[in-house]
């Protein structure tokens, strides 16, 4: 690395790490990093599995960069729906460490299943991020190629994309496609409130019952909308993979090295015929659940204040500068490409063509149908009935 690069390190200068057993307020709480930006070496889960993240020094400034963009892509989106240009927006921010942690923990053969927030994961799988801005202005329907990404398309209807998934990866075991690192795994992305749907337990049942190689990542951010998780379940949420059969671990959602391993370690778990589990990545939505929310209605600003000391990207930052694996320039260089490509995003989503309404009726089947082609008319029919009226 030539000298004067942003990404230049010192190794011999660093803090050594050190190892522990999950510590902290929940004593089973995976965590490689901790808020103030201390590296840990190792951590012994609850069921003894050991968790590391032995990255190069090019990974870690991956990660830091991943976790910006994001960031400043998020909020250019949240920007666009409060000035009309987007019907409506579910902020990832908060939440940017799990995502991206589990998002770069994916296999190339892995297959993902999201909700309609995972914009870090999408963006991880290479996906181009003005694609769900289709979505949410209104003029397609998302559009990319869930085969071509490994990446299927949102769910807007909540848990229904754990049961996809957990078909999904019944297939792959029928189809012998498991087995070895070139073995395909799956991965489901939900919420805590999710985890009331009747869809969600059912998808535990069928894993389980399968022994499906299937990850269920549950992004407790703390609220369904405006319940509170402590109204939700009398237990820890990953205690609950227990009553269906298979493993569960808490990890510290904020903490992007440990989201990292965790995931890592379980979808590995899964493709060598370890059957499902489920992750709980404790982190927390810092603004609303959607554009059409208002958080102040049912949280109190304190508590905000208390998790935004454990902000994912304050922290990486703290360990990068830490361990002097980079310096200014590399975080100046970031945040200029964060804003370079919030403000191109900015102009392709108002550039983007408004559709005729007719053409909602050209995706619905691959070779049409006589009753489509009867709707379509109708509809041609009524759209005409206004040309040259005044109204």
């Amino acid at each position: 690395m030539a000298k004067g690069d942003p990404g230049v390190s010192t190794r011999s200068r660093r803090a050594a790490p050190r190892s522990r057993k999950a510590t902290g307020a929940d004593p089973d709480l995976v965590q490689l990093l901790t808020p103030e930006g201390e590296r840990i070496d190792s951590v012994t889960g609850p069921d003894g599995t050991v968790y590391r993240a032995d990255l190069t020094d090019d990974e870690y400034r991956s990660l830091y960069r991943d976790l910006v963009l994001v960031r400043k892509l998020d909020a250019e989106a949240t920007a666009l729906q409060r000035q009309g240009e987007l019907g409506l927006w579910a902020s990832l921010l908060g939440q940017e460490a799990a995502q991206v942690g589990s998002g770069r923990a994916l296999r190339t053969q892995d297959m993902a299943f999201p909700t309609y927030r995972e914009h870090g994961v999408l963006y991880c799988r290479g996906i181009d991020p003005i694609m769900p801005f289709g979505l949410f202005r209104g003029v397609d329907q998302g559009g990319w190629d869930p085969n071509e990404f490994k990446f299927n398309m949102y769910t807007i209807v909540i848990g229904a994309q754990t049961l996809h998934a957990t078909g999904y990866a019944m297939g792959i075991t029928m189809d012998g496609r498991m087995g070895g690192d070139d073995g395909e795994a799956v991965i489901a992305y939900f919420g805590d409130g999710a985890t009331s749907q009747g869809d969600v337990n059912e998808a535990f049942v069928w894993a389980s019952v399968f022994n499906a190689p299937m990850v269920f990542f549950c992004q407790n951010n703390q609220y369904a909308i405006s319940e509170p998780l402590e109204r939700q379940t009398r237990v820890p949420l990953y205690q609950r993979a227990a009553g269906f059969g298979f493993p569960g671990v808490r990890v510290d959602g904020n903490d992007v090295l440990a989201s990292y391993a965790v995931t890592r370690t379980a979808l590995d778990n899964a493709r060598h015929g370890q059957g499902p589990s489920l992750i709980e990545a404790y982190t927390y939505r810092m603004g609303a659940h959607t554009t059409s929310d208002d958080p102040t209605r049912y949280r109190i600003a304190s508590e905000v204040e208390a998790w935004q000391a454990k902000d994912p990207i304050a922290r990486m930052k703290a360990f990068l500068t830490k361990q002097q694996i980079v310096d200014a320039d590399f975080f100046a260089e970031v945040d200029e490409q964060a804003r370079s490509e919030s403000l191109h995003l900015r102009e392709r989503v108002l550039a983007m063509p408004d559709p005729q309404p007719v053409t909602m009726f050209d995706n619905v089947y691959p070779n049409g149908s006589p009753l489509l082609d009867e709707q379509r008319a109708k509809f041609n029919r009524y759209m005409e009935s206004f040309e040259g009226s005044a109204h």
